[in-house]
């Protein structure tokens, strides 16, 4: 049910999108630290939810749907913050744009093999780019205000480097496993016979 602590933890991650947005704009430090407490909580619910789900039996469909749509909400508007007030500009971008587009790709393939019923399984390595990508989303939204001896920025741009690289790593594992699926010839529909045949030209 909606109600469930895991499902109102996915929708908190949701409800937090917003807020984490309007800190963006405003440029102090406090604003961009608050953003970055706000962004880790939600990161932590990602794996909160789903545990608690499995934990306490209360897996749902609605849990289901709304789980991937509010990890790929919170990851493409923090990444499009980023770009927006240039924490994140210059060739530093094309990691970016490679986990957006990664994120369209396997959620197509995710749809495509869900109508054959067959499930994906999120890999180990998988789950290690999650946790790197959302560690320097994190990082980057602190960036230079961030303590001056440490160079917060360069770390971020760096871990968002090496999420870029695993996404694709990822991203062609997914491809690879679904591939398979999509070259098969679909079964040939089984032959009418002449009655329903007639029958299907009478109601036409």
């Amino acid at each position: 049910m909606l109600t469930s602590l895991p499902n109102l933890l996915t929708l908190s991650r949701i409800l937090v999108i917003p807020i984490i947005v309007g800190l963006f704009f405003i440029r102090e430090a406090w604003a961009a630290w608050t953003a970055c407490a706000l962004f880790t909580t939600a990161a932590i619910t990602d794996y909160l939810d789903g545990y608690l789900a499995r934990s306490w039996a209360q897996v749902s469909m609605i849990g289901k749907f709304l789980d991937p749509i509010a990890d790929k909400l919170l990851v493409a508007a923090t990444l499009f913050m980023l770009v927006a007030v240039d924490k994140l500009e210059g060739i530093a971008v094309l990691p970016a744009v490679v986990i957006l587009l990664r994120e369209v790709a396997v959620s197509g393939l995710r749809e495509f093999l869900a109508g054959l019923q067959v499930g994906v399984p999120v890999s180990r390595l998988a789950k290690w780019k999650t946790a790197i990508q959302l560690t320097a989303l994190g990082i980057l939204i602190v960036g230079d205000d961030g303590p001056s001896e440490i160079p917060v920025q360069a770390i971020g741009t760096i871990l968002l480097w090496a999420a870029g690289l695993l996404t694709l790593i990822t991203g062609w594992d997914y491809l690879r496993a679904g591939w398979k699926h999509m070259i098969e010839e679909p079964p040939p529909l089984p032959p009418q016979r002449a009655g329903s045949a007639e029958t299907a030209r009478t109601a036409g």
